[in-house]
């Protein structure tokens, strides 16, 4: 074998143990341990403390505030403790436990290599920020670090930096030729882990293949060829510390565990009993008419509140599906110069879906505007940025300029009611833009122009049987969803993270437009979804910021004015008595709920517009009739679902392969933030530094920060509100039915056997029992009951 193969074959291996890392301007949630899905839960947080420095489980003073409030249930508990061989009183248990860590004092040469590495990665990775640009990137990052690095005053003169070779192959070489193969891999670990926000960044744009990549390329080895060169420059002892196959829970860990597992135990008992519960009395209810409005939101957790109040306002049936509405594209708006990802990692783009205008007086407006804006803020930025007008743009604007600032200070409430006004009187693009959508027979990039008629029948029919439909209404709305805030780095966490951390609107005005193409709905129809010529499909898009379901009404018909206008009221309705509950989580009094939203969306002082998905526990597949009448607290990701009109189990299978995966990413990402936010999340935003419009320091410098930010997490600095639980998956369907459709997944059941997430399972064949995943697709009973376990064997060797 080659040396560049070895070493690109070693570094691909240790580079699994970094997770990927997206660009804070399209943030998405990942699983920051995902690099460690093939090991058992407790092996793999042991295996990452060790090699990122992380802590695993949530902290004893997290544990025992769980336990006083009741959230930890005592007995469960003393089971769990017991089965790990502690008989000792909880409260002393968690006394022992030693959260402190053995910290080793920094090393001084290594700090040195990462300063001198990350301002130039800064500079390199940089999408259109700086005005000096690093100079030679279309080279590629190794080539044009090789050209700077002997003009960095940082650097020692002498060593291997002084003649860096041609290639990354060759300098890794250079620097690995004392060290014997089998410790390649290694060190790779390490040196990748040093910098495991860089490092994940720079994974993640290599695998996206973007046009940044394409015009700056960079790569591992690139990366890695630097850093070693540095490190054997700055006289960095790069000899690997105790491999991590070697690495072991500790007792501490043990205890943990215990009170991890006990505390989701609880919580799902709970959850379980509920669908139960609801599976029973669904059972005996009898067929409902049709429903004066259907609205299809995204599984996102923030859906389940306003999903309540909408229903309780009127004849409305809610149903949950992944809020990119299955449809995998990228989408280019009327006034960006780029496209961007508008479905989820785990479903590749499959088409490019852009807007189209219309010639109207309407869009001329939209223009004018636009361009207005467009040329304040570029004199803004440039006087703002430029150090020789930036002094004279503030003496000579300071009158208007120093009015708007303290106003966006002191009165950000008025400010968002100034953004309302002008919102009003500016029209939006979906008003003379329509998505183009039907085949153009061309191409942007590797991406078709639109889609075949048989693919959009497809993605229609996907939507309706993964939902369970067989009843239409006059109205149907698919609702996207976006965040709206001021001056926040992480605003793009608050958006769909079905749609790549983008506004989910675009997505519901694509499927609306499929739906609404005679020729797919007569396809449609002749495979047996039997929609009304009255029904109307329409797009929304939820404002989970301030709760506001805006309607894209454009196009329908006036037989259906009536028919809107008592939508819209009641949505304004639903809105006000959603956001007056989400008050309470918020310490605001209910009855200035709407108004201290809105105020969060336009205040550049506020830290926590929304709590995003935090608290998010549970993940329930089933009809909407489980849950309709459950306060789930905003916890719960919502997929609809009708196990008896899917007699083969393909949309189950869809559903556990897919969201599934995808909440499972989410609540890990929210998990380790909250368990240990220094390593794994990203610190307070008072002291957010973004960089290159990729992500955000802590302080001037150093690793790009990975997870979430502390006030999309704690209440207070000694008290989370998001509760660190795994996620709880409950299916409601036939045991065995779910069995089939995890068999052919490999990936998925190495998730559940692992412990990354509890699978239980409602079965209504088997009066409404619960069957809790155990291991290898076997089952046991959720409660003490006497009837067999149903025999579902275990997958069988090839």
């Amino acid at each position: 074998m080659s040396t560049e193969r070895a070493i690109g074959e070693r570094i691909d291996k240790a580079a699994t143990t970094v997770a990927p890392v997206w660009p804070i301007h399209s943030f998405v949630t990942a699983n920051p341990l995902s690099g460690f899905e093939d090991l058992p839960f407790e092996d793999a947080v042991a295996q990452a403390a060790d090699l990122l420095g992380g802590r695993g489980y949530p902290n004893p003073e997290t544990f025992r505030a769980a336990l006083a409030d009741g959230r930890i249930d005592r007995d469960v508990l003393e089971t769990e403790l017991a089965d790990r061989g502690h008989e000792a009183d909880p409260e002393r248990l968690l006394d022992r436990m030693d959260t402190a860590v053995d910290s080793e004092p920094p090393d001084t040469d290594a700090e040195r290599v990462d300063h001198v590495l990350t301002k130039w990665l800064s500079a390199f990775l940089d999408q259109g920020r700086a005005k000096w640009p690093m100079p030679n990137r279309e080279a590629g990052f190794y080539a044009a670090f090789r050209t700077v690095v002997e003009h960095d005053g940082d650097v020692p003169d002498e060593g291997v930096v002084a003649d860096l070779p041609e290639t990354p192959t060759d300098a890794i070489a250079a620097v690995l030729e004392p060290y014997p193969e089998s410790q390649w891999v290694p060190i790779f670990e390490e040196q990748l882990a040093a910098l495991p926000g860089w490092t994940g960044f720079i994974k993640q744009r290599v695998g996206d293949g973007s046009a940044w990549q394409a015009t700056h390329p960079i790569t591992l080895a690139g990366y890695l060829a630097a850093r070693l060169s540095l490190s054997a420059a700055f006289g960095v002892d790069i000899e690997p510390s105790t491999g991590l196959d070697t690495t072991e829970p500790d007792a501490t860990d043990e205890l943990a565990e215990a009170f991890l597992s006990a505390w989701e135990a609880s919580y799902r008992a709970e959850l379980v009993d509920q669908v139960a519960a609801e599976s029973e009395s669904l059972a005996h209810g009898g067929p409902s008419g049709r429903p004066d409005a259907q609205l299809v939101f995204c599984i996102d957790t923030r859906s389940e509140i306003i999903r309540r109040h909408v229903e309780a306002e009127g004849d409305y049936e809610t149903h949950g599906y992944a809020g990119f509405f299955g449809v995998p594209m990228e989408y280019q708006g009327y006034d960006s110069d780029v496209s961007v990802a508008a479905s989820p990692p785990i479903a590749e783009a499959e088409h490019r879906i852009t807007e189209m205008p219309a010639e109207t007086d309407t869009r001329t407006s939209y223009d004018r505007w636009s361009r207005l804006r467009e040329a304040a803020g570029e004199v803004v930025e440039t006087l703002k940025t430029n150090p020789a007008t930036a002094f004279g743009f503030v003496e000579n604007a300071a009158s208007g300029y120093g009015l708007a600032l303290a106003a966006r200070t002191l009165v950000p409430g008025r400010v968002a009611e100034l953004f309302d006004t002008v919102d009003d009187a500016v029209p939006d693009d979906h008003e003379f833009c329509e998505p183009l959508v039907d085949h153009q027979h061309t191409y942007a990039g590797d991406l078709p122009v639109g889609m075949t008629h048989e693919r959009k029948v497809e993605y229609a029919e996907t939507a309706f049987e993964l939902m369970g439909w067989e009843t239409f209404a006059r109205l149907v709305v698919f609702t996207g969803h976006a965040g709206e805030t001021a001056n926040n780095p992480y605003d793009s966490s608050l958006d769909c993270g079905a749609c790549a951390g983008n506004p989910g609107g675009p997505n519901a005005r694509v499927l609306a437009s499929i739906c609404s193409d005679p020729d797919v709905r007569t396809a449609l129809r002749e495979r047996g979804f039997d929609i009304p010529e009255d029904t109307v499909f329409l797009a929304a898009q939820h404002n989970t910021t301030t709760d506001e379901i805006e309607l894209y009404d454009g196009d329908a018909p006036e037989s259906h004015a009536d028919d809107l206008d008592r939508l819209r009221a009641d949505l304004a309705t639903a809105r006000e008595r959603a956001a007056a509950e989400r008050a309470e989580s918020m310490d605001v009094d209910a009855s200035r709920a709407v108004s201290e939203t809105e105020r969060r969306t336009a205040d550049w002082a506020e830290t926590r517009p929304e709590w995003g998905l935090a608290g998010n526990a549970g993940f329930v597949v089933g009809p909407r009739e489980l849950t309709s009448d459950l306060d789930l607290d905003g916890r719960v990701f919502l997929h609809s679902y009708d196990y008896s009109i899917d007699p083969d189990g393909e949309a189950l299978e869809e559903i556990l392969t897919g969201p599934m995966v995808v909440t499972q990413w989410i609540n890990a990402q929210y998990y380790f933030s909250t368990v240990d936010n220094a390593v794994y999340g990203s610190g307070s935003k008072v002291t957010h530094n973004p960089v290159g419009n990729v992500g955000v320091y802590q302080g001037n410098g150093g690793d790009l920060m990975t997870g979430l930010p502390l006030q999309s997490l704690l209440a207070a600095a000694d008290r989370p509100h998001h509760q660190p639980l795994r996620l709880s998956t409950v299916v409601h369907a036939p045991v065995e039915r779910v069995t089939d459709a995890l068999a052919d997944h490999e990936d998925v059941i190495e998730l559940l056997d692992n412990d990354w997430l509890s699978l239980t399972v409602v079965d209504p064949t088997q009066d409404h029992r619960a069957f809790h995943y155990e291991a290898e697709l076997e089952w046991s009973p959720a409660t003490e009951q006497t009837a067999d376990v149903p025999n579902v064997p275990a997958v069988a060797d090839d």
